[in-house]
């Protein structure tokens, strides 16, 4: 069974973990509506991508 050999010291144990904290997601504003997407997906409210008419949008009642 592999035993380590030394403790691990909190300097090293914390370089491990520097790359598992929790990131928020990005958003941008829409230059045309001012409504926050997440960048290069397309505008749901909208169905516009890159200032093109990409999804029709139904009429919300």
């Amino acid at each position: 069974m592999a035993v380590p050999k030394r403790k691990t010291t909190p300097s090293k144990r914390g370089m491990r973990r520097a790359h598992d904290k929790l990131t928020s997601d990005a958003y941008v504003e829409s230059p045309d509506t001012g409504e926050l997407h997440r960048p290069h997906h397309i505008d749901l409210k909208t169905g516009m991508y890159r200032g093109r008419q990409v999804m029709k949008v139904k009429e919300r009642v």
